[in-house]
Parts: C-alpha cells; sequence; structure tokens
C-alpha cells in the first residue's frame, strides 16, 4: 500500500499549515501590541476598569481594514453628488426639524452666533439628522486602524482619547458607535474633535453627541465658532460670470472684495447685481470645473471646509 500522500493532498496541508500558523501570528502580533497599548492608557491616567472594559475580547476589524484600503472606483460630479445629498426628501425633513427644534436651535444660535439652519444642514448632510449615525463600535474601529492602518499614530492618537472620553463617563461602551473611521454620533467627531469641541449644553454633566439634541446642536455650533464663524455673514452664493471671463482668477488664493467682484461682471444667477458689504471678501469655487456652476465662497464657506475639507461637502452645506 501506497503510504505517500498525494502531491495535491500535500500542497493543500501546507497551505492550510501556513495559514493557521501566519493567523497565530497576527494575533499573537495585535494581543502584544494591545498590551502596550493598555499599559500606555493606565500611564496616561485612565482607570483600570475603563481599560478592562474597552480592551478586552477585541480583534481587528477586517471591514474596516477593507474600507480604509479601499479607493473610489471613479469620481462622480458635484451635480450627481448634489442630487444624492439634498434630495427633497432631505430638504423636507430639515425643515420640520427646524421647527420642531426651534427653540433649542434659536437658544444655541445666540450663544454661539451661528445661524440655526446651518447647525441642521450638516446635522442632516452628517446622519441625515441622526438615522445613519453608523454602526461600528468604536473602539475596536479605531483599535484597527492603529494598529493596521496607513496613519496609525494618528488612529492611536484618537483611541486614546475614545478611551478617556469613557473614562470621564459620557456615553456607555455598548453605545459608543459611529464610523468605521471613528466618527462618532449625530454630528460625526472624531474623539479630539469631541475633546476640544463638543458642550455639555444642558448641564446634565456629559457631552452626549448621540442622543441629547441639545449637547448635538450646542456641539456643532461651538465647532463653527471656534473655527472662526461669522453670524452675521453667508456662506457664499451661487453666480453667473461675464463671457471671456478669465479662468485665472477662478482660485481660492484670488480673493477679492465684493465691490471688485461686482466691478468685473459677477451677477446673481438671475442676471442682478450681487449684493456688496464692505470688509467682505471671497473667491470663486466651481466644483466641477468651468462646465458646471460658480460660486462665490466667503469667510463662512472657509469655515465649512475646516469641519470637512470637500468643496463638494461645503458647498451642499450652504
Amino acid at each position: 500500500m501506497d503510504t505517500h500522500l498525494p502531491l495535491a493532498r500535500l500542497f493543500c496541508l501546507l497551505f492550510i499549515f501556513c495559514f493557521i500558523g501566519n493567523s497565530a501570528y497576527a494575533d499573537e502580533r495585535f494581543d502584544y501590541w494591545l498590551s502596550q497599548l493598555r499599559a500606555d492608557a493606565i500611564e496616561e491616567g485612565i482607570s483600570t476598569a475603563t481599560v478592562n472594559a474597552a480592551l478586552s475580547n477585541i480583534s481587528p476589524i477586517e471591514r474596516v481594514i477593507e474600507l480604509d484600503q479601499k479607493q473610489p472606483e471613479k469620481t462622480i460630479t458635484f451635480s450627481q453628488y448634489k442630487k444624492r445629498i439634498l434630495s427633497q426628501t432631505r430638504i423636507d425633513k430639515g425643515r420640520q426639524m427646524m421647527a420642531r427644534h426651534r427653540d433649542i436651535l434659536d437658544e444655541v444660535s445666540q450663544k454661539y452666533n451661528v445661524q440655526p439652519q446651518f447647525i441642521v444642514a450638516l446635522w442632516g448632510i452628517e446622519t441625515s439628522y441622526g438615522s445613519f449615525t453608523g454602526g461600528f463600535d468604536i473602539v475596536p474601529a479605531l483599535a484597527t486602524l492603529a494598529y493596521d492602518g496607513r496613519r496609525g499614530e494618528f488612529f492611536r492618537k484618537e483611541l486614546m482619547t475614545a478611551l478617556k472620553i469613557l473614562d470621564q463617563g459620557h456615553i456607555p461602551l455598548k453605545d459608543m458607535k459611529g464610523s468605521w473611521a471613528g466618527a462618532m454620533g449625530q454630528n460625526q467627531f472624531m474623539p479630539s474633535s469631541f475633546s476640544r469641541l463638543a458642550v455639555d449644553h444642558d448641564g446634565d454633566g456629559r457631552r452626549d453627541i448621540w442622543n441629547n439634541h441639545a449637547d448635538i446642536f450646542a456641539s456643532s455650533a461651538n465647532y463653527l465658532s471656534k473655527s472662526g464663524w461669522k453670524g452675521d455673514e453667508r456662506w457664499g452664493r451661487r453666480v453667473k460670470l461675464p463671457a471671456n471671463f478669465s479662468v485665472a482668477l477662478i482660485d481660492k488664493d484670488v480673493k477679492k472684495s465684493l465691490n471688485d467682484w461686482h466691478a468685473m461682471g459677477v451677477m446673481q444667477v438671475n442676471g442682478s447685481p450681487i449684493p456688496v458689504a464692505d470688509g467682505m471678501r471671497a473667491y470663486l469655487v466651481q466644483p466641477d470645473g468651468p462646465s458646471g456652476e460658480t460660486y462665490l465662497a466667503y469667510n463662512n464657506y472657509e469655515t465649512l471646509l475646516k469641519w470637512n475639507r470637500s468643496n463638494y461637502f461645503a458647498t451642499s452645506v450652504g
């Protein structure tokens, strides 16, 4: 009787052995990395109870790694993006939310000098008014990115901050959920943004951007206010350019007064003159290039870019 294994079966067993060995080695590497993280977290003053609860029984999340490494299959135009983001349903719901939460929005607006419609617009675009906040557990997601991601140091700091947020009692561990990249709550703050800018507006001792509308609205307004928002100005406006307008002038580094743009023939879409105001400066933006729409972008547009560095996003919020 032939006691030799068939060649194909031998290769199969070798593959299984290597896979199990590599997998076990990967698990050991992660466990070692996690043990170092535990020690560092405790050294930074996070309680042992919080560290043990948050970092027990976690492992890298394959889906998070996939999403971090995934490259967009194609670039969509601003027109397509706007159609997707600014559906009539979302606009209608935004108006309903403005009316429903008018009292607290007015209170927050007065305190932070940020118009209510921008607070609601950010809320609507980020999470569809709290309907889609992300289903990933924040700690394992950030641990995955800190261990395996392209920006390990950045995400390690975010993870440490997330542990401190838990330790301070702002949110129970089971409820600390958000996006695969670690953005949390109904306004999608990264832990570092939460630490710097989230607000306990109702004074209950917790900054709850997951469930508490007062804290959600005040935190968004505080973010804008601290980023340079001007409550007496618009974000910008859509405009029409005169014939033979120099494309060299359509650049974020070419800032001019509204009087200057008016003198150069820049008009509102309906053909009427653009309103002018002393001291206000703006630049021209064409999210889709020369074939698309043109906008005059004011100071508040640049503030929206500090929230999300995307012209598509900032223009849609406006």
